[in-house]
């Protein structure tokens, strides 16, 4: 009878790790796809900043004015390819199947902009807070994203 006591409380505990395993696993994909859930979202602001009013915005952050047609289209067309990398970054984080392209794109876009704005900072100099505090995330969504790439990539 004792043999069948320790038999129940195996399967117990063997039920609970089984969903201790569970939320585990629930918490890696949650960390997986956060780098481009917040990639998403950042971009998606930063480019309604720069499009939706650029005569209003722009101003506000930087030392400079949109004072004609075209470059109101310029920024314009900058919020659309904001706007298409964030939704494709929002659906590999939501459609796994593109979840390793759109991280790829996010380290290769991401990259590309901080490579820039260090080659700035060393010719041009110090940059205000708004490009200093975008420099700093760039690089910090560049190595998330290749952190990420590395740990999940048999997944």
């Amino acid at each position: 009878m004792n043999s069948w006591k320790c038999f129940g409380n195996f399967k117990i505990f063997l039920t609970k790790f089984k969903r201790l395993k569970n939320r585990v696993t629930k918490l890696k994909e949650i960390h997986k796809n956060l780098h481009l859930t917040l990639s998403t979202a950042a971009i998606l602001v930063v480019g309604a900043t720069y499009g939706l009013y650029p005569n209003t915005f722009l101003p506000l952050f930087f030392d400079f004015d949109v004072g004609t047609t075209d470059l109101n289209h310029v920024f314009r067309a900058i919020m659309g390819s904001y706007f298409a990398l964030g939704i494709y970054w929002g659906y590999g984080a939501y459609f796994q199947k593109h979840w390793r392209g759109a991280t790829y794109s996010v380290v290769f876009f991401m990259g590309g902009l901080a490579v820039g704005r260090l080659l700035s900072i060393l010719v041009d100099g110090i940059p205000s807070t708004a490009f200093t505090v975008g420099t700093v995330l760039e690089i910090i969504f560049v190595v998330w994203g290749c952190y990420n790439l590395k740990t999940f990539k048999d997944r």
